[in-house]
């Protein structure tokens, strides 16, 4: 099984330990290497701001962009921050579940491509959204290296990436798109705490669900609220509509 997931805006503000290293899929280091210079000049032009879509309050982050290469680095797992994370709680997970996290959880990023949450990174600022000066929009930058990385790795895929992150890898029907609802009405804020315990739930149970069925059905022995959509067009994902803890 894979878990996707988005990355935070929310981040820890440092690193703590050596720079960037080797990180999983070393087939996207190339690509890494680009997006890396692009946003690094990106950040030095006099309407930065406005090119990487970050509000002036958040100026100061453009500092991060300048120093990938050299900057203190952490895991990915520590990197992240927000309601999603905190609810995943990876810190809080056993040693078999941690290493059932690394093998399950893969982690969309402008920047980075996909990481593994043991993969060590610094802190920066750049969502998917950001179409770059040369590369153009990231998601369809990305889409094609990802791809040809992850289509080949087996297993049911859930997705609880957000749409922004969700265009750079498309798993077609043998992905499950969590959808988290309120009332009816589809949440943001309350989506991310339930993808998260979603996330922790399926980490914990130390089950590997074999389809979109067997997805349902585990989730709603732990307590979650399930609906199922009807089986997709070919290539097109399941939807799972879960109904929000908080």
């Amino acid at each position: 099984m894979l878990i996707l997931l988005p990355p935070s805006e929310g981040k820890a503000p440092e690193g703590s330990g050596a720079p960037l290293g080797e990180l999983s899929f070393p087939a996207l280091d190339k690509a890494r290497k680009r997006v890396r210079t692009a946003v690094a000049r990106a950040s030095r032009r006099r309407d930065a701001i406005d090119v990487l879509g970050l509000t002036p309050g958040l100026a100061a982050e453009l500092e991060k962009n300048l120093a990938l290469e050299s900057a203190p680095a952490l895991p990915a797992a520590e990197l992240y921050t927000g309601v999603l994370y905190d609810n995943l709680g990876l810190a809080t997970l056993s040693p078999a579940e941690s290493r059932r996290a690394e093998e399950s959880l893969l982690i969309f990023s402008g920047l980075w491509g996909v990481l593994r949450i043991t993969d060590r990174v610094p802190p920066y600022r750049l969502s998917m959204g950001v179409t770059l000066p040369v590369l153009g929009g990231l998601a369809a930058f990305w889409r094609p290296l990802i791809t040809k990385q992850l289509d080949g790795l087996p297993g049911l895929v859930v997705d609880m990436r957000s749409g922004t992150y969700a265009g750079a890898w498309k798993p077609g029907d043998r992905s499950v798109a969590v959808r988290v609802f309120r009332g009816g009405k589809v949440v943001s804020h309350m989506a991310k705490a339930t993808r998260g315990a979603i996330a922790r739930t399926l980490i914990r149970s130390g089950e590997d669900p074999a389809t979109p069925a067997d997805l349902a059905k585990l989730l709603d022995a732990y307590g979650f609220a399930t609906t199922l959509g009807p089986q997709p067009k070919p290539t097109h994902p399941w939807h799972l509509d879960v109904e929000a803890t908080a």
